[in-house]
């Protein structure tokens, strides 16, 4: 997960069209298309809608230049937690129908429903098009552009300031984590290897465990002190400049606005 956060953080270093976007436009499109896709009331209308956005989404990527690799790998990471919970839904009688038809019966009397199976499948498509927009918005936004557009959205300081102090503090045990796992590699130390004791590898975790959390705590009172020496107190503040978008970045982002809600309402009319 470490190598992962530091992965994230290289892909939104890269140059590109997408890339140079203004992250509040970015932040809001994202927002649009998680909440277009969620928003559109249960119905098998959901999967032309999620065409629609997913389309979008691939054009984004790929101006974006990103490899597809990269989309993959991460939607690889995720997917597990919503496949656990949206697959558990084809076993459950949800009260969208009325009447549900046995696909097939497992043991122990437990049956799969078609009506169970499409509404899975429709929970899918929200899981895949929302966490899309997600990984194209953290792929080609560094976390730092993203927190001065929450404060320029309107954020409260009481949200931004230790946002951006998490934000820090994350980078510095990623590191502290790093170069704890490289000493464990020049020791020969395992703790997959089963040649070893499996007690003694236990221990070794736990005196691990138990180091990272005593130079998280040492790591947070100089990280501490240091803000007060530099005038931190209770009105203190994240500085967020003004920042004026282009003419192509408010022309994007109400094509972009417009695209989505229009895909949204005509596809709901339609009958």
């Amino acid at each position: 997960m470490i190598d992962d956060l530091y992965s994230i953080e290289k892909s939104a270093y890269r140059d590109s069209v997408i890339h140079r976007l203004d992250a509040r436009v970015k932040l809001l499109v994202a927002l649009a298309g998680i909440v277009a896709i969620v928003a559109m009331p249960y119905s098998t209308k959901i999967y032309e809608l999620g065409a629609v956005l997913f389309a979008f989404f691939l054009v984004l990527w790929a101006c974006s230049r990103l490899s597809p690799a990269v989309y993959l790998r991460r939607l690889a990471l995720i997917l597990p937690f919503g496949i656990f919970l949206i697959g558990f839904q084809v076993f459950v009688k949800n009260p969208y129908y009325e009447v549900f038809h046995p696909v097939t019966t497992l043991p122990f009397g437990i049956e799969i429903y078609a009506e169970s199976v499409e509404f899975a499948s429709i929970l899918l498509v929200k899981f895949i098009v929302s966490i899309s927009f997600i990984i194209l918005l953290s792929s080609t936004t560094k976390m730092q552009d993203l927190l001065e557009a929450s404060g320029r959205l309107g954020l409260p300081r009481e949200f931004t300031l230790p946002l951006g102090m998490m934000i820090r503090y994350i980078f510095v045990f990623a590191d502290m984590f790093s170069k704890i796992r490289s000493a464990m590699a020049t020791r020969c130390f395992d703790p997959l290897d089963r040649t070893l004791p499996y007690r003694y590898r236990l221990c070794q975790l736990g005196y691990t465990v138990g180091m990272i959390f005593i130079r998280s705590y040492e790591q947070g009172e100089r990280t501490y002190t240091s803000m007060l020496c530099r005038g931190y107190g209770a009105n203190a503040c994240l500085h967020i400049g003004k920042k004026p978008l282009s003419a192509g970045e408010v022309s994007f982002f109400a094509g972009a606005l417009t695209l989505i809600a229009l895909s949204a309402v005509l596809i709901y009319l339609h009958p």
